[in-house]
């Protein structure tokens, strides 16, 4: 709490609004950007298990892999 009311921040223009699956939030820019520059993309924030299943089928997961680890509570 006490960062999001950090007068330094906010003087230094360092917040951002994103998207998340529960309506706008502000989002602090990473700590490094270069003078002049463009703003880092920024976008929305995934929802809870929005890519689990092409990070699980990147791993090499099966469909029915991932199906049973859903079931059994261990994934979103």
């Amino acid at each position: 709490a006490d960062v999001a009311a950090h007068p330094q921040l906010a003087a230094r223009d360092r917040w951002r609004e994103v998207g998340s699956p529960v309506g706008p939030l502000q989002a602090l820019l990473p700590p490094i950007t270069l003078p002049g520059g463009e703003d880092p993309r920024m976008g929305a924030v995934p929802a809870l298990g929005e890519h689990t299943d092409a990070l699980l089928r990147a791993l090499g997961m099966t469909d029915e892999q991932t199906s049973v680890l859903r079931r059994d509570g261990v994934i979103a």
